[in-house]
């Protein structure tokens, strides 16, 4: 009998988008998303992280100035009340995904843990 894992994936990602801790996250989007201020805030944090992580997958050194500007526009977009609302739920959800992981490695580690 084939096993089709797709469709097993496909009802968890329905059940994953049940949880509260995705609910969470979207709605701490929406509150950002809302608030001009708390949009720009993680607008400029987004473009900053994504513009290092490139740098670091051309194999770009960081330059401590760059380093220094993405660390003072982080500061400044977790002192806003909203966004650290979101990163906090994101964090949350995030542990959730990691779980999952585990779970789903779990027969992967024991067929290693045979040796």
């Amino acid at each position: 009998m084939a096993v089709n894992i797709y469709d097993d994936v496909n009802r968890l990602e329905g059940t994953f988008r049940q949880t509260e801790e995705f609910a969470a996250v979207r709605d701490a989007i929406a509150a950002v998303q809302a608030d001009d201020e708390a949009g720009l805030l993680f607008k400029n944090f987004r473009e900053v992280q994504m513009k290092m992580q490139q740098k670091q997958l051309q194999g770009e050194e960081i330059t401590p100035e760059e380093l220094e500007e993405a660390q003072q526009i982080a500061q400044t977009a977790q002192n806003n009340e909203l966004v650290m609302a979101m990163m906090q739920a994101e964090m949350k959800l995030s542990g959730v995904l990691e779980e999952i992981n585990r779970v789903l490695m779990k027969p992967v580690q024991e067929l290693y843990e045979s040796f």
